[in-house]
């Protein structure tokens, strides 16, 4: 799929709405588009763009900032793997060729299956939990082989409790409308209810 789909259109709208600026909602639009198709399309970056009054290229230099947004197809799992300083002095190193040999791939590539890519990355911040790594961002402490191997084999099987890639969250926040702030969401609006609720005081600071 490309552009947002009808269903996440309307999701995108109550986003935008939540933001006096709509440019504001680039980074929860760009996850948005990334839970719907696994990474963040092309034209869904285009899509996004018209969306909040910007340019494709800079929604581009959004999305390419951070490393969690992926701009090509990716599998359902990322499994990065830390090689910081301290999970390679407790066997990162090994941990990362044993990976690869399991799952027949180098670290940077998506098995045949399309399940899981494997990445080896810097400090995830668990030092003291060394060697750890990260299934979709959600961590894995002091890692073995053996660990690893009933992981892959989780996985595979669908049953390590584990979302596929893209999403955040179980339950999505819903603001109701009367709590919006935006002062331009995509539909128009007239003074914001933020300002309407809280009236200004020219006396206030003078």
């Amino acid at each position: 799929m490309a552009r947002l789909s009808p269903a996440n259109l309307m999701v995108a709208h109550e986003i935008i709405g939540r933001y006096p600026v709509p440019r504001s909602a680039l980074i929860p639009l760009l996850h948005l588009a990334q839970e719907q198709d696994g990474y963040v399309a092309e034209d869904s970056m285009a899509h996004i763009a018209e969306l909040v009054g910007v340019t494709p290229a800079e929604v581009m230099g959004t999305c390419s900032f951070y490393e969690m947004l992926k701009r090509a197809p990716v599998g359902d799992y990322m499994v990065n793997i830390c090689h910081g300083i301290s999970c390679h002095l407790l066997g990162a190193s090994e941990l990362i060729h044993h990976a690869e040999s399991i799952l027949g791939v180098k670290s940077g590539r998506t098995t045949e299956d399309g399940k899981i890519t494997l990445e080896a990355v810097e400090c995830i911040a668990a030092c003291t939990e060394a060697p750890c790594l990260q299934v979709n961002y959600r961590y894995r402490n002091r890692v073995t082989a053996e660990d690893f191997d009933q992981l892959v084999g989780e996985l595979r099987a669908g049953s390590a409790g584990v979302a596929p890639h893209g999403n955040l969250a179980k339950v999505r926040q819903h603001v109701s409308e009367d709590r919006w702030a935006g002062v331009s969401p995509p539909d128009g609006q007239g003074e914001p209810p933020w300002m309407t609720r809280n009236p200004s005081d020219d006396g206030v600071g003078s």
